[in-house]
């Protein structure tokens, strides 16, 4: 009677393991089913989801750092054409995102369009100086216009340079360069950023995500058009992605993410580098690669982005983006910062720059589950080009074509303590707990009807034994 009933029990316990067992397999699918659909909900941009409430908004601030070079030999520069030494400065720190969206409308298409608005507010404890601060820098009136009007009239430009006492560099203050000054020389406001306060970038519509997820925060269109008129070229002016700042949920570590940037006038694309830890969330670190900015020879998808075959040396310099097109026809060449990936020429050029694949690179941190960008470094270095002449006295000492660095600047924001602990409260530890018991419920259940498996065979064979 002992042995019919301690074998009723191991039978009933094997029963009971295998029961824990299949429960916490069903758990798995199950459970991400159910995870998957929350988020696949609040991931919609519509009033009262978690996404419209954070895209809406103006969000976690972002902070535009800048670092500017103060060319040390300028005068050595215009009188015996030395190479450029720059000395760089900074950073001077402004918040530049602290305005919801604007003009926010639903469309029948399943976008929403709406408009971004700019601002800049200097802040002092995160800066090195005040932005009064003087700084010695290419002349942005005398080297856009050195590109801008042809070489025939090169003389009328001599004598407006002549005329307004102005030369190829010039002393400013930080404010100055930033956003805006009186150029003595074409009686109007010049300024890298100018203007800028007051403005703003879009029109955008983007897809809701409404009846297809895997398209939230795509956009749609940007000003009106699918695409961008800045590259002649249907490869090159496509608008692919998001804003970057999130992207669609499940995000695959092993496809690359694409997202379009006005201020290069491009879309471009990030790759997994890795897996870090965000204030206990893990994320996934993208970042840009090499052949982003590599030169045609290297990378031919990069071939419509190549413009002047004079200045990019027959379309193998690396390094460097011409912005020109989209720019009014200024020389503006983007890079990052100290010409990161740049071909050596554009080192040689200028003397005092040292890049860094730590410093300098552009990441952003999103976090998988959701597509939340969470943290990001959007590093953007900003140049002009200018070159020898027979005719401009302050260039007839330049022996080449110079791509000058005149400042390069971190675009960075990171969500706050408050953020984190809601997302882990709300999202991360749920997933955890959801595989504790996952695992647990597979675990103890497996290993309960193993011993008792094992445990009713020994029984069994002891039986037989005696019998015997």
């Amino acid at each position: 009677m002992g042995c019919c009933s301690r074998r009723r029990c191991l039978i009933a316990g094997a029963v009971s393991g295998a029961v824990l067992a299949i429960l916490g397999g069903i758990l798995i699918p199950l459970g991400s089913s159910v995870i998957e659909g929350t988020v696949e909900k609040e991931s919609v941009i519509e009033p009262g989801t978690t996404a419209y409430e954070n895209w809406a908004s103006a969000g976690a601030q972002v902070y535009r750092q800048f670092w500017f070079f103060d060319l040390k030999n300028s005068q050595e520069v215009l009188q015996s054409g030395a190479t450029p030494v720059v000395v760089e400065k900074g950073p001077y720190t402004y918040l530049t995102r602290y305005l919801p969206k604007e003009d926010i409308t639903f469309n029948p298409n399943e976008t929403v369009s709406f408009l971004l608005p700019y601002g800049a507010i200097f802040q002092p404890s995160m800066s090195v100086g005040p932005e009064e601060d003087k700084l010695t820098s290419l002349n942005l009136a005398v080297a856009g216009a050195y590109s801008l009007i042809p070489k025939p009239l090169h003389q009328v430009l001599q004598g407006m340079i002549k005329s307004s006492n102005s030369s190829l560099f010039q002393h400013r203050t930080v404010k100055e360069l930033l956003w805006g000054y009186k150029d003595p020389m074409l009686k109007t406001t010049m300024g890298l950023f100018s203007p800028y306060n007051g403005t703003y970038d879009g029109y955008y519509n983007v897809f809701s995500g409404k009846t297809n997820i895997s398209k939230v925060g795509l956009i749609d269109r940007w000003r009106g058009q699918r695409n961008v008129a800045f590259w002649n070229d249907t490869y090159c002016d496509m608008i692919n992605g998001t804003d970057a700042s999130s992207f669609p949920p499940f995000v695959d570590k092993k496809k690359p993410l694409y997202f379009f940037s006005s201020d290069i006038c491009r879309s471009v694309s990030a790759s997994y580098e890795g897996t870090v830890d965000l204030k206990g969330i893990d994320v996934y670190r993208f970042s840009l690669l090499q052949s982003t900015l590599a030169s045609p020879l290297n990378n031919p998808d990069n071939h419509c982005f190549c413009r002047d075959m004079l200045t990019t040396k027959n379309c193998t310099l690396a390094g460097v983006l011409d912005i020109s097109s989209c720019q009014d026809g200024k020389p503006i060449y983007i890079s990052l910062p100290h010409f990161l990936h740049g071909s050596p020429s554009l080192l040689k050029a200028v003397v005092g720059l040292s890049p860094s694949e730590e410093h300098h690179k552009t990441f952003m941190d999103v976090e998988p589950t959701t597509g939340f960008t969470l943290n990001f470094a959007k590093r953007i270095q900003v140049n002009m080009m200018y070159g020898p002449s027979n005719v401009i006295t302050v260039l007839k000492k330049v022996k080449d074509y110079t791509i000058f660095p005149l400042l390069w600047m971190n675009e960075t924001a990171m969500l706050d303590d408050e953020t984190a602990d809601k997302l882990k409260s709300e999202l991360v530890s749920r997933i955890k707990m959801l595989e504790v018991i996952q695992m647990s419920l597979l675990g103890v259940g497996s290993a309960i009807f193993g011993l008792c498996v094992i445990s009713y065979c020994v029984v069994r064979m002891r039986n037989q034994s005696k019998t015997v």
